[in-house]
């Protein structure tokens, strides 16, 4: 299992609860039926699961997929344990796990790829953090196979074009150019995919329910950070390394050299701009 992952995936996991737009959430709550079937394109850890349940939706059945087996496993064991510690009536099931009585919550997670999934006639299907990371034809065309007429996609924290870090740095617009540039530059990659979404949207077939920001914002408090958010903007600042290795901008290397001293100070912040998106078919 690559560990890093699973630890950057669960890291960011207080930074998402902060950036999620109360008003979208709110109308995708109104636009789901009592018992919904749910299916989750890039499940990663499977944190949607506890989210469904404080937000009330404690009837119906999940079914989340990613590619990554490791991470299905993990999923599959962790979510489950959580909610039993955190008070839930939690049983194994063949699949997955049931939280409640025999008509509560279904749950189970699959390794597979999310655009080819086969799932169809779903009332919810859930992509976070994912419409940058792959074609937008493509992730339409499997929204509308797996989504039953008249239900709906969920797309929270759907990157758009804005990484921002404070204090100050004279290389600030060129190391954020060029990393939006490097994303751009790989096979279906869309660093401004929230607002491609929203015209896309627009003139679509269906209908854009609700729009709202859900930027990220870290930063310190007191000299620290909350809960393991110093390890995510570690992994932040390795990520945006990466992907300038092989691009020449000038004073990248003082840039990323500042950056962490910041860190490790606790004076460093980071906003990334997002947008939530709910769209009914």
């Amino acid at each position: 299992m690559d560990h890093a992952r699973v630890r950057y995936l669960e890291a960011k996991r207080t930074v998402d609860d902060r950036a999620l737009n109360r008003r979208v959430r709110e109308r995708l709550l109104e636009a789901l039926p009592p018992d919904p079937e749910i299916v989750e394109f890039a499940a990663g850890t499977g944190v949607t699961v506890p989210r469904l349940l404080e937000w009330g939706v404690t009837h119906g059945r999940y079914w989340g997929v990613d590619q990554d087996a490791d991470l299905v496993a993990y999923a599959g064991r962790q979510r489950a344990a959580d909610l039993r510690d955190a008070g839930y009536a939690v049983t194994r099931t063949g699949d997955g796990f049931r939280v409640g009585s025999d008509d509560a919550l279904s749950v189970s997670f699959t390794a597979g790829d999310a655009l080819a999934c086969e799932r169809t006639g779903a009332d919810l299907v859930v992509a976070q953090a994912f419409a940058d990371l792959v074609s937008l034809e493509d992730l339409l065309d499997a929204l509308e196979r797996t989504l039953a007429p008249g239900s709906v996609a969920y797309l929270p924290i759907t990157f758009d074009g804005g990484t921002l870090f404070q204090p100050d740095h004279p290389a600030d617009d060129r190391v954020e150019r060029a990393y939006h540039d490097s994303i751009a530059a790989r096979p279906g990659r869309d660093p401004r995919a929230g607002r491609h979404l929203l015209d896309r949207f627009r003139t679509a077939d269906g209908r854009l329910l609700a729009a709202g920001a859900s930027d990220w914002v870290v930063r310190p408090v007191d000299g620290g950070y909350p809960a393991d958010e110093r390890y995510f903007l570690e992994c932040i600042l390795d990520f945006v390394a990466d992907a300038l290795a092989d691009r020449p901008v000038d004073g990248v290397g003082d840039w990323l050299e500042t950056r962490r001293e910041q860190l490790a100070a606790g004076e460093l912040t980071y906003v990334a701009h997002q947008y939530d998106l709910l769209y009914a078919v």
